[in-house]
């Protein structure tokens, strides 16, 4: 039995897109499976997956079934050790462990009221207290790694890591709603916009089907920020 895993739309599951981007980046030898959200076809998929109740849901060559996408982050860093998933530097591997542990963890009115779409730019959001206070956090926190190690090149704690693949769809939240951040954040956010394994998901995204009307919201649409 080879490795299987579960995932949904890759226009609007972040969780997806997270572990997603790891199996691309690192070329592991897993087999993506996909089911559309909302359709039928997604229960019918996470029974293949016993006793997963959403996505990713990761299958080893064990019959295992490892839910939660950071778990599945590690376990993919233990079982493929020489692919570099966390970074080899200690004191950068525990600077990216926490990062990816908060955003697992976290910043819940962000993606309340910022669902990501990899389809569409909206202008005007309303930014809520609660909204802002997530995304001075988020500044904070990526300005700390990057003052540390982040000085060779645009990732958070040296070369590309789980805790990036973790952020990726935050970056996607910050460009599709025009979200406030400061210069440096903003950089942050475009070298995901210009990682080409970012692009490659959301070109696959944008042939999977018509558009989720579920997350569609009321505000002015703009083009996506990045030309494809």
């Amino acid at each position: 039995m080879s490795y299987e895993l579960a995932l949904g739309d890759r226009s609007y599951s972040s969780w997806s897109l997270r572990i997603g981007l790891l199996v691309a980046r690192y070329d592991l030898p897993i087999t993506c499976r996909f089911a559309r959200l909302y359709t039928d076809a997604f229960p019918a998929l996470l029974a293949d997956f016993p006793p997963a109740r959403t996505v990713p849901a990761l299958r080893t060559p064990e019959g295992l079934t490892v839910t939660e996408s950071l778990a599945i982050a590690e376990e993919l860093a233990t079982r493929f050790p020489d692919q570099g998933l966390w970074p080899a530097d200690p004191a950068a591997r525990a600077m990216a462990r926490g990062l990816a542990s908060e955003m697992h963890a976290g910043f819940f009115a962000l993606r309340e009221a910022c669902p990501m779409n990899l389809r569409q730019a909206y202008a005007d959001f309303p930014v809520s207290p609660e909204v802002q206070a997530d995304l001075d956090r988020l500044e904070t926190i990526w300005s700390a790694a990057r003052a540390q190690f982040g000085q060779q090149g645009p990732w958070l704690c040296g070369a590309y890591s789980i805790a990036d693949a973790f952020f990726a769809p935050v970056a996607a939240r910050i460009a599709g709603y025009g979200l406030p951040v400061g210069a440096e954040a903003q950089a942050y956010v475009t070298a995901h916009l210009e990682d080409p394994y970012f692009q490659a998901w959301r070109a696959e995204g944008l042939a999977d089907g018509p558009d989720q009307e579920t997350y569609r919201r009321p505000y002015t649409p703009r083009p996506w920020p990045v030309a494809d």
